[in-house]
């Protein structure tokens, strides 16, 4: 009897190559890059006369992908789905359907997902291959028409009131909104005085400790200028500081829960400065698999999109496994369970390795750089969220002198539990220096330490901070973050200054149009009750159509309304002192696809184009030209000197504008230390008076 053929389709040739090592001789493994159908760009591609029917083309350079499926789909036995587990998968695995002329009621067509690309989750997910689940595809298609919708209906008005090739969007809106709204609100700021008192303090035994004013005749107090401060300071000089109480205690620190979509995107960007992209481009890499040294393809990670932070119990029982063999049974702790987001959906579990045994350090060499770093902070961040609290003994104490009370604290760690494997720079200053006097006992004043401060306003949004916000109120979700950022980067609605989002002035004005003609779609509480509705409809609990039929009536009727009323809005180019080859004029600023360019003013007579480079401070070492910050093809930063090509110096690593005292090639900053070295890897000179 002949063994049954079976056709597994999935979306990318990593994850094909992955699945190859685990599935026999009887499985072949196709890819489709991808989508294979979607709304076609040229329309809206919604018929709004017809309760919205989406109208899906196959997309274009996908014919002979999904011919060549249509011949395997003829001779297999049995047909995987294989799709990502989540409604985008699901909805790819549906229009598969669509594309591939299948009939979902056939018995040999089947929907596998798994959470982890490893032989037994995959073995697993076959075993227990369902039907195609419509309600994640009804939940996909009703966010994406309604993104289409808002997009194609909000983008012509911008392009019609402000310029050609600007876009806006039901999630990027609240996005840049917020952005707006904190620039409006740091300059608007109006800084306040006031003053703290701190003195230095000294038992009888013991090192000086300080302590910070608390009360003044038992009340809180506020010092709102010098003279308020003064007068505390006479009273200070002429009293005796006594100790007034002491309590010495313990207190636990828990270990954070494993990385959520969001949490492991504001973790990379705050600790090893990845973009939300970046983070994700090798958060997949690492689900879909990697070529590890003796073992080949496998998948590191569970799966990368989801919002939840429970664990399955066999990673549970492998974490548990992992820490008795090679921390001690003092790391073993009851299973913690943690505290589901409102707005999570349950569907995937928390992003963790696959297995626990396979540890950084000994699948360093098969992995990149980046690789590793993320790798890294997943494996360390999941075994320590099943590991005891850090333990810290505290003291406190209350000084008393004259009518002021001061409060003095320290603690020191005792236990280190989870943070003997993540101890990041949250924990700098765990270890407080512990005030070192007794009850009753008369302390000696060292030195009184009066220092004035003005109220800052809120900080500006860091990736990692606007991520945050859009996951608490309850926009957008997590597989939006990272191009929902990337859209409005890329628009140049904002810009990123260290690390800190800025609005642009076209960025200002595209929230004004947007804020003043669509506030009900932009209002935070609006959209966060959209994505509610959107989850409802992924659960069966709501008609996906329903959501569009309520949101277009009104919609429509504000853009008739902007395009009627809104005026145009005209933004100058910024002139530069760059002048024109080809005919004299100044030229002037441009923003294109690939970010920001020189242009000559007189198009379309003159079409005579520059890139634009940013100026790194720092003069050529070899020639004594200017050094500019370019980029690579792929984009990636590097360092040339402006009059290339006559000068041929060219650094991935900034110049210090100083040649090596050793071999006289360039010292360039490398590190986040900003080690100064030399450039020339046969060399190996480090500058060691290096005070930056």
């Amino acid at each position: 009897m002949a063994s049954k053929t079976n056709l597994v389709i999935v979306e990318s040739p990593a994850k094909a190559k992955t699945l190859k090592k685990f599935l026999g001789k009887n499985y072949k493994i196709e890819a489709t890059m991808g989508h294979v159908r979607d709304l076609p760009k040229s329309e809206l591609g919604i018929n709004v006369d017809d309760d919205f029917e989406p109208k899906y083309i196959t997309i274009r350079g996908k014919g002979d992908i999904l011919k060549k499926l249509r011949r395997e789909v003829k001779t297999a036995d049995n047909v995987y789905l294989a799709t990502d587990p989540d409604r985008e998968g699901e909805a790819i695995s549906w229009h598969l359907l669509y594309a591939l002329k299948l009939d979902e009621n056939d018995s040999k067509i089947h929907r596998v997902t798994f959470n982890e690309i490893t032989k037994t989750a995959v073995k697993r997910s076959i075993a227990e291959a369902r039907a195609i689940n419509m309600d994640l595809v009804n939940a996909q298609q009703a966010r994406r028409i309604l993104d289409r919708i808002v997009g194609y209906k909000m983008s012509p008005l911008l392009w019609n009131k402000v310029k050609k090739g600007l876009s806006a969007g039901r999630v990027q809106s609240v996005a840049l909104k917020l952005i707006c709204d904190r620039a409006e609100e740091i300059d608007n700021f109006i800084p306040e005085e006031y003053w703290s008192v701190e003195v230095d303090l000294k038992g009888g035994s013991g090192k000086p400790f300080k302590a910070k004013l608390a009360k003044k005749d038992g009340k809180n107090i506020e010092l709102k200028s010098k003279e308020e401060t003064d007068a505390i300071l006479a009273e200070l000089k002429s009293k005796k500081f006594m100790v007034e109480s002491v309590k010495r205690g313990t207190r636990a620190k828990n270990p954070h829960p494993p990385f959520t979509t969001s949490t492991m995107q504001q973790e990379a960007s705050k600790l090893l400065n990845f973009a939300a992209q970046k983070t994700m481009r090798i958060a997949q890499q690492l689900y879909e698999g990697i070529d590890i040294k003796g073992e080949g393809t496998v998948g590191l990670v569970s799966y990368i999109r989801t919002d939840s932070v429970r664990i399955s119990d066999e990673a549970y029982g492998e974490a548990v496994e992992y820490i008795e063999k090679n921390l001690g049974d003092k790391y073993i702790c009851e299973r913690r369970e943690y505290k589901v987001n409102r707005n999570a959906q349950d569907a995937h579990e928390a992003i963790r390795p696959t297995s626990v045994y396979r540890t950084p350090a000994n699948i360093k060499d098969s992995l990149t750089n980046d690789q590793y770093k993320l790798y890294k902070l997943i494996w360390e961040r999941f075994l320590a969220s099943q590991m005891p609290s850090a333990e810290y003994d505290t003291v406190s104490a209350s000084v008393k002198c004259g009518s002021c009370t001061f409060k003095t604290s320290g603690s020191k760690l005792s236990f280190d539990g989870y943070l003997l494997v993540y101890k990041k720079n949250e924990d700098k200053k765990a270890d407080e220096a512990m005030p070192e006097c007794k009850e009753g006992e008369e302390l000696k004043l060292v030195e009184l330490l009066p220092e004035q401060h003005f109220t800052q306003p809120p900080a500006r949004y860091t990736e990692a901070m606007l991520i945050k916000t859009l996951e608490d109120i309850g926009v957008g979700r997590p597989s939006t973050y990272a191009p929902t950022i990337g859209i409005i980067t890329a628009r140049n609605y904002v810009t990123k200054e260290n690390k800190l989002f800025y609005p642009t002035e076209l960025g200002e004005v595209v929230n004004s149009i947007v804020t003043s003609n669509f506030a009900d779609v932009v209002n935070i509480d609006f959209t966060a009750k959209m994505e509610e509705n959107l989850d409802e409809v992924e659960e069966g609990k709501f008609d996906w159509k329903q959501i569009i039929r309520d949101f277009y009536p009104h919609f429509a009727e504000l853009v008739d309304k902007a395009m009627e009323n809104q005026e145009e809005v005209t933004l100058e180019d910024e002139v530069t002192d760059v002048v024109c080859d080809l005919c004299g004029r100044n030229m002037v600023v441009k923003f294109g696809r690939y970010g920001k360019f020189l242009a000559c003013p007189g198009f379309p007579e003159c079409r005579n184009t520059k890139p634009l480079y940013e100026d790194a401070g720092v003069k050529c070492p070899k020639c004594g030209g200017k050094v500019y910050i370019k980029k690579s093809r792929k984009g990636r930063k590097f360092y040339g000197c402006e009059n290339n090509p006559e000068c041929d110096f060219i650094s991935w690593n900034k110049p210090t504008g100083e040649l090596c005292p050793v071999c006289g090639s360039p010292l360039v900053v490398k590190g986040s230390k900003n080690t100064i070295v030399c450039s020339s890897a046969e060399c190996g000179y480090v500058k060691t008076d290096n005070k930056d």
